[in-house]
């Protein structure tokens, strides 16, 4: 019996790890997949760099839209052209989910 619980304490411990790592999916300079998440953005239909979903609560990257100098993590400056980094917004199955803040915006 006491073999049981603690195999199934080990799985759990194991399943929340797991979770816990599968849910950074920006490491802790702010960079997903080698893309620096600061910085001039355009908003594209197909090929993005990454893909994109707003939510209200619990997002990968919090951000903040701003007019210039968009020099911080989650600071970003929608263009038109000559962009640091493509984005498509999705409804499901997103590389990460972000939150529009009007202040601090970086990691949560």
């Amino acid at each position: 019996m006491k073999k049981k619980i603690c195999l199934l304490l080990c799985l759990l411990v194991a399943l929340a790890v797991s979770t816990a790592s599968a849910a950074s999916k920006i490491n802790s300079d702010g960079y997903y997949k080698g893309i620096r998440l600061a910085g001039k953005v355009q908003v594209v239909e197909a090929f993005p760099d990454i893909k994109v979903q707003v939510v209200n609560a619990f997002p990968d990257l919090k951000v903040q839209v701003v007019e210039a100098f968009p020099d911080k993590i989650g600071q970003w400056q929608f263009v038109e052209a000559f962009p640091d980094f493509k984005i498509q917004f999705v409804t499901a199955f997103p590389d990460i989910k972000i939150q529009y803040v009007n202040a601090f915006p970086g990691l949560p």
